[in-house]
């Protein structure tokens, strides 16, 4: 288990390292010289996602030899004994990367396999860095912030995550039941922005039926530790497989977590 200045040292780490991958990320976005693929349907894949995670592994490495990573695009080093591991998505919002929209990040997470415990998520296009570490609070350059205190869902926006590893008639049936509550539903193509915002209050909610952790760790720890609520993530093996995934400001939970049931998402 890190101790509070270990964990403060590799807070600082990630910070400035994001700053770097997304100043990176920012100068390939601009000059569109990157050759663009696909995973699978609208799983959008650029050798800039590959570059972006080189770099970020290859700084932990340095600083952090005995460190696990795990990264989207495949960079991955197990960690020794009870280390903790980092968790990185060089680009999240890569399928608005590639379209030339500017709103994708850099998302570095720290994890002891239990719990999430920190997490720096930069917006190069906003120059926005998002930070928080386990029981530190959480801040938006420097400043801190808080979810929402939005009780009623006719008054809340909650944004939804997609993607083909759930059926499609859950997403539908998700953002069915998100307006007949009088919510506004959306999707903007980044999750770990979109946790960055409830974080901040700039929305009261995120909600996805399958998310990977690269995608949401960092978010994550922003959600909790700016006073909202996060499902317990890492449960059944949510690491390496994945998880559905709440969060939320807490005066929404309750209805919220009605909602997932009704349409058969188990948190």
């Amino acid at each position: 288990m890190l101790n509070p200045r270990e964990l403060n040292v590799r807070l600082a780490a990630a910070s400035a390292l994001s700053r770097e991958a997304g100043a990176l990320t920012m100068r390939r976005f601009r000059d569109r010289g990157f050759k663009i693929g696909l995973k699978g349907p609208q799983d959008f894949l650029t050798e800039v996602d590959s570059e972006v995670e080189r770099l970020i592994a290859a700084r932990l490495h340095v600083q952090f030899p005995g460190d696990g990573f795990i990264g989207e695009e495949g960079a991955g080093r197990v960690s020794h004994g009870d280390a903790p591991i980092w968790v990185v998505d060089p680009i999240d919002g890569t399928a608005n990367f590639a379209r030339g929209a500017p709103h994708f990040c850099v998302s570095i997470a720290l994890t002891d396999g239990k719990k999430a415990l920190l997490g720096a998520i930069y917006d190069p296009a906003l120059d926005e860095l998002f930070t928080a570490s386990a029981g530190s609070g959480a801040f938006l350059d420097g400043a801190p912030i808080r979810v929402r205190d939005t009780t009623q869902m006719h008054a809340a926006s909650v944004e939804v995550g997609w993607n083909l590893r759930s059926p499609p008639e859950t997403f539908l049936g998700i953002m069915k039941h998100i307006a007949e509550s009088g919510a506004a539903p959306m999707r903007c193509g980044s999750g770990a922005l979109a946790l960055a915002y409830v974080a901040a209050g700039r929305s009261d909610a995120f909600l996805e039926p399958m998310i990977n952790a690269w995608d949401c760790l960092a978010g994550n720890v922003l959600v909790e530790e700016a006073g909202g609520y996060v499902s317990d993530f890492l449960a059944r093996d949510g690491l390496t497989k994945g998880n559905p995934l709440l969060a939320c400001a807490p005066g929404v939970r309750a209805a919220l977590l009605e909602l997932a049931a009704a349409v058969g998402i188990v948190l």
